[in-house]
């Protein structure tokens, strides 16, 4: 590897390596469902002909030579010689493997370790046709052959690839020491032919000058061009005899029919600038006795223009015009990014305390700027968050290549369908996500999906079909993991607690179907018998319900039995800003998520029942557990202070609703989360805390860690 390259061309081809191994994966696995897909297999082809030619740019062998093995397998699919089957995609996934794990070892400036010789030896047995004896399908070079003279040996690149840079200096030198006008052209070909071999950018005027004055003699072209008789009329040799009119629009580029058609009034028809630069050049510029020119009309009114001259260098246009367009996006760290999102949420925090102040106010003018400002901090901060933002597509893109896996390893026939995979989210969400959602669609998969011949039995396809979804629901983004499977059996969950000591009997049998559904979200239960490398030890579920629990996030779950499972997952669309309920508890405030409030009302707490020893209302024939948690949160409170009237806010943790008695209801607030000191740190119920809008200090409730650890 060159240790020593520059750290901006590094990372360049990390950034576009990287995008590309992301879609290989997604890629190969459908390519698997769709073989006849030659836009697939050809974009296939390009990804591993791409990321071969980054890395052999910056010499990293072991990369180049495990890409050059795939694009081989891929050249021959494209060009019908072998079929698609699930062996030779288990090798290739394979080789896509090493070349992530290699791609990695770049990521951390290590020197790639090159791909096991078992792969190589595989990969080049399937580069060879399907028939016996056939030699492998050698991969194309990244680009054409750059158009030179004959004179001018082209060397062969040593692995039928990209050329080297010697090789590339052995080209640069062998085009400066040829003659300039040899090099102008080959078999007619364009001046910029030349230019284009030896650097491959497009001439500028000054050389395409030279190039003119190496062809004809110094200064005697452009001279012969523009001079004009005492008549007015071009001198002989003119290139603007008989060459009508410019190209309309007069800055226009000239079309490749139009830059033929004057290289052939230069040379003569069929001629072309070597023949001319071969003998010697007349005085006014004119072709070489050797070649005759066509014959050419008197002067006319066209003739006396000079235009001509401007279409002589015209070819130099291009250059200037169809030049690549400025860049229009900037890499940037994201911690910079978080940076500037804690600013504009110290500038919410600000708002906020103006907005209280102005409300106390008369001034109109005051009311006015306050409210100026709120917009303008409502934009801005949604504008930053826009620029955190990224497709979920970030995480489902590996799902493919995880449930493809799984089902050849479980021998099962599993379907991916996927929707709503440009769904945004915050950047940090998506990362967060990644693992959880990789264990449901894992558990989809086990627990879910019979073997097919069970399904058969069932009346089912043999295939099963698992459904990936995800779409914005206010500010808060929903996801979906659905399979057409078995479902989960309330009473064998029921059993299951009971076994495993949670509940007694007689609880088990009060248990809900939903409430037995979230028994699988207890830590170590599992319905497995068997503990395989997929599943059966009963973390997984628990430690998904952790960390959507982390995210502020709710996580649900509907099953039928025989039809299905459908887990539910609702996510804020951001961490850093969240909306909340501002309660007051004695005289301390505190905020409750907003994602957890279901409703709100007045109470008669002298209506309130008991049940297994725990106060409950009863609020449209449905009974929710009531929870003081003044008592909890504020010191000196006792149950003799509880007033006979108060405010019930109801609040959603997942599938269960409970009550929280509070003293008095402030409002809605957008609040920036601070994480709590060192000595708070760990405060059972404590997510964190908020400068409020009087300027006071409230607490951020963590419901789920609230009830937890009190309730």
């Amino acid at each position: 590897m060159a240790l020593d390259a520059d750290e901006e061309i590094l990372q360049d081809f990390l950034v576009e390596a990287g995008e590309i191994l992301e879609k290989l994966s997604e890629q190969l696995v459908d390519l698997e469902q769709h073989p006849d897909d030659s836009d697939l297999l050809n974009a296939i082809f390009r990804g591993f002909h791409t990321v071969k030619g980054g890395a052999g740019f910056l010499q990293l062998e072991a990369l180049v030579n495990c890409c050059h093995a795939a694009e081989n397998v891929f050249d021959t699919l494209r060009n019908h010689k072998r079929q698609v089957d699930a062996e030779l995609m288990d090798v290739v996934l394979e080789a896509l493997d090493q070349v992530n794990a290699m791609f990695e070892q770049v990521r951390n400036h290590e020197e790639p370790t090159p791909a096991p010789d078992h792969l190589i030896v595989a990969l080049d047995a399937l580069a060879q046709p399907a028939e016996a004896g056939a030699a492998p399908t050698a991969a194309p070079p990244a680009s054409p052959a750059p158009e030179v003279p004959a004179a001018v040996p082209v060397p062969e690149s040593q692995d039928g690839g990209d050329i080297t840079d010697d090789e590339f200096e052995q080209l640069l030198d062998a085009l400066t020491e040829g003659e300039a006008g040899a090099a102008g052209a080959d078999n007619g070909s364009p001046p910029e032919a030349s230019d284009t071999a030896a650097g491959g950018d497009e001439i500028t005027d000054d050389e395409f000058e030279a190039l003119l004055d190496q062809l004809h003699g110094k200064g005697r072209f452009s001279g012969d061009v523009v001079t004009k008789t005492g008549g007015g009329a071009p001198a002989s040799g003119s290139v603007g005899e008989g060459s009508g009119t410019p190209p309309a629009g007069g800055d226009d580029l000239i079309t490749d029919d139009e830059f033929e058609k004057l290289l052939d009034e230069l040379h003569g028809k069929g001629g072309s600038p070597s023949g001319i630069a071969s003998g010697p050049a007349s005085p006014s510029g004119a072709v070489s006795p050797k070649q005759e020119p066509p014959a050419k009309p008197a002067a006319t009114p066209r003739v006396e223009k000079t235009e001509p001259a401007k279409a002589s260098t015209r070819p130099a246009a291009p250059t200037r015009e169809s030049a690549p367009v400025a860049e229009t996006t900037v890499r940037v760290d994201t911690k910079r990014l978080d940076d500037i999102m804690n600013m504009v949420g110290e500038l919410v925090l600000v708002r906020n305390r103006l907005q209280r102040l102005g409300a106390d106010s008369d001034d109109e003018q005051m009311h006015k700027a306050v409210a100026n400002l709120d917009v303008v901090t409502t934009d801005l901060q949604a504008a930053v968050m826009q620029t955190r933002m990224q497709p979920i597509k970030k995480v489902f893109g590996r799902f493919p290549r995880v449930v493809r896996d799984l089902a050849r390893n479980l021998n099962k026939e599993v379907n991916l369908v996927m929707h709503g995979e440009d769904t945004d989210l915050d950047k940090n969400l998506v990362e967060a996500l990644s693992d959880p959602l990789v264990h449901l669609v894992r558990n989809s998969v086990d627990h879910g999906i019979e073997p097919p011949d069970v399904r058969e039995k069932a009346g089912k396809p043999r295939m099963g079909t698992v459904t990936l979804s995800a779409e914005q629901e206010g500010d808060h983004i929903l996801l979906a993991i659905e399979d057409d499977g078995a479902g989960m059996d309330p009473n064998r969950l029921r059993q299951k607690a009971v076994e495993k000591g949670l509940y007694d009997q007689d609880a088990a049998d009060r248990l809900t179907d939903q409430e037995c559904f979230n028994l699988i979200f207890a830590a170590g239960f599992s319905t497995k018998e068997q503990i395989s490398d997929v599943s059966g030890r009963g973390v997984g579920m628990d430690v998904v319900k952790t960390k959507i629990g982390q995210l502020n996030g709710q996580i649900s779950i509907v099953s039928e039995q025989g039809k299905g499972t459908k887990i539910l997952i609702k996510v804020p669309l951001t961490l850093a800003i969240m909306p909340t309920l501002m309660i007051m508890l004695g005289d301390q405030s505190f905020a409750l998520p907003l994602v957890n409030v279901v409703e709100i009302f007045h109470l008669d707490l002298t209506k309130t029942n008991i049940v297994d020893g725990r106060e409950c209302i009863v609020v449209r024939d449905k009974v929710f557990p009531l929870f003081h948690i003044k008592r909890w949160l504020v010191k000196g409170a006792a149950a003799q202070d509880t007033p006979d009237n108060a405010h019930v806010v109801i609040v959603a943790m997942g599938t269960k609703q409970v009550g929280f008695v509070v003293d008095q209801l402030v409002g809605q607030e957008e609040v920036v989360i601070k994480p709590l000191g060192r000595a708070l740190q760990g405060t059972p119920g404590m997510a964190g805390a908020t400068i409020t809008g009087d300027g006071r200090i409230a607490l951020i409730i963590d419901v789920p860690s609230l009830l937890q650890h009190y309730g």
